[in-house]
């Protein structure tokens, strides 16, 4: 199909052009040394799995047990060199990086690990000589329930880049019963519903029971005497479970390299008590069992309620001790190892703050396990943490009541009153007489109720914190820790973001892949800087209608899912406008939502009016307790169901929410996207890594010079990036001079329509009009925290340009090959690169 000079038909014509059918089928290139005999290979270990692990043949075998059987025998290739893996590291007593994150968004593994074992095309070409269409059986697997959003994305593709660069690591994590949670659209109202995601079970996973691991809780502290007089704290829990662990073997690619992600789940310590069975107490003979397993139920409890508070803090507690004793466990098992060495043997990187209460855990087990002085022990533990920050919000950074703190963990809070102690005598060296100082850092914050802050305690017992972009690693020094940042000079640094090509090219986008490797070879894959090498074709005409009609062809895909999903018609011809991501104020889904408003009155106002066809789409999750974010949700759906049914509309412009977002979902939206919705405040998006992931496939960004966006403007070019709105310093300046949103309503007459047209009944009649107006309401009345009625008429303009932009087709090929060209830097491997030579001073240990 030749690249279009003229503004995009409204054709749904979806015919796929010869030349990317056949892309379409060239699957990611993977080479063994003999495909016949590899296909052979695996085409006897997937039927032995079929028969003697799921007891069927090849008759009766439903496209779940292919699944399975596939799996595991993908698996037994992962185990057999995770095993040599584990063998070198432990023979040369290796330096190595524990990962540990509340989250691992690790979506479907079965493309993602054949691609990284080089097996793609022989166990396709084996379940084929089977009867069994290998996309047919992929799409068997459920998204692994580990994560939510960009911290687990992330946390995955850091994974996926320590196998691949052969980096000796483990990740730690908790193996979570449910995920999040699946989203149902009930009358444009988001439902949740229990994500049971191994209920036909997780062939990735081997179990470890010989490594369980004991947790106490609760109980209290006394002290204890020595025959000097010397007293010492004695913990007396008050409760103890067990952490059993699972292992998921993570391979790297074009290497032999396997690590692995180690997740604890919860289990009593007596599961059942026949004797109350006996006495007729059947509820309470296993009110143990469902008390200890409900730790690692659920991720992220709504913690709306103080039990749910509780539950987090337990969590968080559990699988930072099962995975401290885990880490000290494995140093103590290479002979000649011991507390002396302990730094040198390991580094601890905590993914944001949910893990920071590891730093008084250690010292809990130095001083009262290992009977270690205080110096000694705080000298260990501030050698061994780094810790990574992802936020920017105040409100984000954990904190914990002192009440419910000293009762989950008394004996942690004493020490932390002694850490803290310590950091008041600091500051007062630093600082003499600065009360104002002293309160800023202090472990324990004042205002009100005291709270434990965990981030200030993160960063207090870490010798490194990083943040995840050059502007947010800036704003955290300047604004969120400039007194950690004085008193501590040098602590600070910046390793911004980065995705892993190999997930989110060359498995999610086959065709673009294949286009890529026919033109530079494979070498991008662990390479992603050799992009730059497509910048020669981005002005040949050929080159351009070979990838832009892999987009559209994409977008055929996509446009199939919509279908089935939202029950909308799109065409492939339209400019796709995705905003995708985890559904908060901040990211201003509802910014994009006012805009969609105001076309659509423009376009009822006048129906000749000239635009680009587009279709708006969204995916996100809200968190069950954020009522506002549900009703942006809400909004969003009303306002669909009103635009794509309305006529003077004549499928200008369609809206679609695809429901129960997830990474085999984003891997589906991502290939398609023309244009890329990253529209945060400025100051509030630590980095992003969807914005990554839609450039390196062809997407233009639309957004604010926030996070990781500064950064793909600098690499992709201004000419390349739509940008808009409020920068950081005007953001503050607007703050400090009283932001007042009301001024924005009243002197721009878009704004006062789309918002009162909004408030009212029309896009829910029959239902309150109460329903959409706490959104209005936020926005006016509310304050509009977030400023979207001040970057609003910017954000329009910049749309404007956008639709200019893409009647020009040739214009628009040449910007879309540069933004996959030019974002070489945005790669996992180069972060964790970083990681390992400014930080953890890790090197690889090669098979």
């Amino acid at each position: 199909m030749p690249v279009q000079t003229r503004r995009p038909s409204s054709s749904r014509n979806k015919s796929k052009p010869a030349k990317v059918a056949k892309a379409a089928k060239s699957a990611p290139a993977s080479a063994p040394t003999n495909l016949a005999n590899e296909t052979a290979r695996m085409k006897g270990a997937i039927l032995h799995y079929l028969r003697f692990k799921l007891g069927r043949d090849p008759e009766s075998a439903g496209a779940r047990d292919w699944w399975i059987a596939t799996a595991i025998a993908v698996r037994d290739r992962m185990i057999d060199r995770g095993l040599d893996t584990y063998k070198l590291h432990r023979k040369n007593n290796v330096r190595r990086v524990y990962y540990l994150s509340m989250e691992y968004l690790m979506g479907r593994l079965l493309l993602d690990n054949l691609v990284n074992l080089g097996l793609h095309d022989a166990t396709v070409a084996a379940l084929a000589s089977l009867k069994q269409d290998f996309n047919g059986v992929r799409a068997m697997e459920e998204d692994m329930g580990l994560g939510n959003g960009g911290l687990g994305r992330l946390a995955a593709c850091f994974l996926d880049s320590l196998a691949t660069l052969d980096l000796p690591a483990v990740g730690y994590g908790i193996h979570y019963e449910f995920g999040l949670f699946k989203q149902e659209f009930v009358n444009g109202h988001q439902i949740e519903h229990p994500d049971n995601w191994i209920i036909y079970g997780a062939p990735w996973e081997l179990v470890r029971p010989e490594l369980t691991q004991k947790v106490q809780l609760y109980g209290q502290c006394e002290q204890v005497f020595d025959d000097q007089g010397n007293f010492t704290w004695r913990w007396l829990p008050g409760r103890t479970i067990l952490g059993f662990p699972y292992d998921i073997p993570i391979a790297g690619y074009g290497t032999k390299t396997v690590n692995i992600l180690r997740l604890w789940t919860s289990k009593a310590t007596e599961e059942f008590d026949l004797h109350t069975f006996n006495a007729g107490g059947y509820i309470e003979a296993v009110k143990e069992k469902v008390e200890s397993e409900t730790i690692s139920k659920v991720l992220y409890p709504n913690d709306k309620t103080e039990s749910g508070k509780e539950l987090r803090l337990v969590q968080q507690y559990f699988f930072v001790t099962c995975s401290l004793r885990d880490i000290i466990r494995r140093h103590f098992s290479i002979a000649g190892n011991s507390w002396d060495n302990f730094y040198e043997k390991t580094v601890i990187q905590l993914n944001d703050t949910h893990p920071a209460v590891a730093v008084v855990e250690l010292m809990r087990i130095l001083l009262d396990d290992e009977g270690m002085d205080f110096e000694r022990a705080w000298s260990i533990v501030t050698r061994v943490f780094a810790y990574t920050n992802h936020t920017l919000l105040p409100e984000a950074l954990e904190k914990w009541g002192v009440p419910l703190f000293q009762r989950v963990l008394p004996r942690h809070l004493l020490i932390i009153y002694d850490i803290n102690h310590r950091l008041m005598e600091q500051c007062e060296t630093r600082w003499p007489g600065d009360n104002a100082k002293k309160a800023a850092v202090s472990l324990i914050e004042e205002n009100g109720h005291k709270q434990v802050r965990m981030a200030n305690l993160a960063v207090t017992g870490s010798f490194s914190v990083n943040g995840v972009a050059a502007l947010h690693t800036r704003l955290l020094r300047a604004q969120l820790f400039p007194e950690f940042d004085a008193l501590y000079p040098g602590k600070f640094n910046n390793k911004t973001n980065g995705i892993t090509p190999r997930r989110w090219l060359r498995a999610c986008n086959p065709r673009l892949s294949a286009l890529i490797t026919k033109k530079i070879g494979t070498g991008w894959v662990r390479d992603l800087d050799q992009l730059r090498r497509l910048e020669k074709l981005a002005d040949s005409p050929a080159f351009q209608d070979e990838f832009m009609a892999i987009k559209r062809a994409n977008k055929v895909d996509l446009a199939a899912v919509i279908a089935q999903e939202c029950g909308v018609e799109v065409s492939p011809d339209a400019l796709f406008d995705v905003q995708i991501k985890r559904l908060h104020e901040y990211k201003r889904q509802h910014l994009n939502l006012l805009h969609i408003l105001a076309l659509y009155r423009r376009l009822v106002q006048d129906p000749a009016l000239d635009i680009v066809p587009r279709v708006f789409l969204f995916a996100a999750k809200a968190a069950p307790g954020y009522d506002i974010a549900k009703s942006i949700i809400k909004a969003i759906n009303a306002v669909a169901a009103r635009v794509n049914t309305d006529p003077r509309v004549n499928g200008k412009i369609k809206v679609a929410f695809l429901p129960n977002y997830r990474v085999s979902l984003a891997a589906r939206i991502i290939p398609a996207a023309d244009l890329s919705e990253q529209i945060s405040t400025a100051g509030k998006e630590a980095s992003g890594t969807g914005n990554m992931k839609l450039a390196l496939n062809g997407a233009l960004t639309i957004g604010t010079l926030d996070g990781a966006n500064v950064e793909i403007k600098e690499e992709v070019g201004d000419e390349n990036i739509f940008i808009f709105g409020h920068t950081v310093e005007e953001v503050e300046a607007l703050r400090a001079r009283g932001y007042n949103p009301w001024h924005y309503y009243e002197r721009d007459e878009e704004i006062r329509g789309v918002l009162d047209w909004l408030g009212s009944d029309y896009f829910v009649p029959g239902e309150s009009p109460n329903v959409l107006a706490s959104v209005k309401s936020s926005l006016l009345e509310g304050g509009d925290p977030f400023m979207v009625l001040a970057d609003f008429r910017a954000y329009c303009d910049a749309q404007a340009k956008v639709d200019a932009a893409y009647r020009n087709q040739r214009h628009w090929a040449r910007m879309a090959i540069l933004n996959t060209a030019r974002t070489g830097k945005f790669s996992s491997d180069r972060t964790i690169r970083e990681y390992a030579e400014d930080i953890w001073k890790l090197k690889p240990a090669k098979l």
